[in-house]
């Protein structure tokens, strides 16, 4: 397991970076060749391709146990190697080494299992795409299309550095806002210019108004850029906007403030758009999500291990396979932290008893659920 995942860490894949996103799944599919197991390809022009691998269980009628998992990174070109694959007093290093090629990296070695030994109750489907750190654009559909199919989910996300799984999540929408004004010379025409920046500070204020800690709504206006010189009323400004909601209802709700706040101009003859750039939706616990969480924490103790489902405000590709109606839970990839840092890391000890408990989860499927 370590020597794999070595080997896919050092390997570029960046969301942007498809060659590289397909490395990694060129990997994979050979690694599931060597164990007998066909892995058949969704392909896309833009982002990383899908790869679905199935080793056949024999209740086919009642649904696969799904098992995801992303292969893409927020790093940028190079990163592996600025800093390469390593290991050290029981942690592994590396980008994307938690978040999440160790989850992959259990995947396969879980279908590999069953393949060999058989035993799973209903076929095992694993499905790794290319684009979930961007909110995967093209592989949302494919995502849905395997849930749908499926009898359950589990998603390889990293467990949390508490040891636990991940029952709930936030959902999340990223929004470019386009604020217009108009130019002139600031000394000489002054009062001929709409300045856009002094509009959008209006609107970030505003937006910034609409974070609600306790009830789980967070507008944060992270990216800003605007004007055209130090001298010119600004005609042009824009920002980026991230969103973290827990319920569908909280975001028809923010969504009609935000779209109020677009709308209504506090700097005379300004005007603003809105585009929607990426979103995911939340990973909400159903009472059937919370009988499989049940279930998965049974087999995590007979595989040595004590943990619980806890909530998160990051996203993830759960959320669009749980907004289906099918059973998900997530985070249950190998122990980690500090994603999308140069400090990220994976504790090497929970890759096999990890692996063990969803072997063991999915061993008790038709009994349980």
């Amino acid at each position: 397991m370590i020597d794999l995942l070595g080997e896919v860490v050092n390997i570029d894949g960046g969301s942007y970076d498809k060659a590289g996103v397909d490395a990694v799944g060129e990997r994979f599919r050979r690694f599931f060749a060597d164990h007998g197991i066909a892995v058949s390809v969704t392909p896309d022009a833009t982002f990383g391709n899908a790869l679905h691998a199935v080793v056949d269980g024999p209740n086919a009628g009642g649904g696969a146990a799904l098992l995801m998992g992303h292969r893409d990174t927020v790093f940028p070109k190079g990163e592996p190697l600025r800093r390469p694959f390593r290991f050290a007093d029981g942690r592994a290093y590396g980008p994307g080494v938690a978040d999440m090629k160790g989850g992959l990296v259990m995947n396969a070695f879980v279908l590999a299992a069953f393949k060999r030994f058989g035993g799973a109750p209903l076929p095992v489907t694993v499905l790794m795409t290319g684009d979930e750190e961007i909110g995967s654009p093209f592989s949302r559909p494919v995502i849905e299309s395997e849930a749908r199919k499926a009898r359950v989910v589990f998603n390889a996300e990293p467990g949390r550095p508490s040891g636990n799984v991940v029952s709930g999540r936030k959902g999340g929408l990223f929004l470019k806002l386009d604020v217009y004004g108009k130019a002139a010379h600031s000394g000489a025409n002054f009062a001929d210019g709409i300045n856009a920046i002094g509009e959008l500070a209006h609107k970030t204020v505003a937006l910034h108004g609409l974070t609600d800690v306790a009830a789980g709504i967070t507008v944060n206006v992270g990216l800003v850029r605007g004007g055209q010189s130090v001298n010119t009323t600004a005609p042009h400004a824009e920002a980026e906007i991230d969103i973290r909601y827990v319920t569908p209802e909280q975001r028809r709700a923010v969504m009609e403030a935000v779209t109020r706040i677009v709308e209504t101009s506090i700097v005379p003859g300004t005007r603003a758009a809105l585009e929607t750039k990426g979103e995911f939706l939340p990973l909400v616990a159903t009472p059937e999500a919370r009988r499989l969480l049940v279930l998965y924490r049974e087999a995590a103790a007979d595989a040595g291990l004590t943990l619980d489902g806890e909530f998160t405000g990051g996203c993830a590709d759960s959320g669009f396979a749980a907004s289906v109606g099918t059973p998900t839970i997530c985070g249950l990839g190998p122990v980690g932290g500090k994603a999308h840092t140069p400090d990220e890391y994976l504790e090497l000890d929970s890759l096999v008893p990890r692996a063990q408990a969803l072997a063991l989860a999915i061993l008790r499927l038709d009994s349980a659920l």
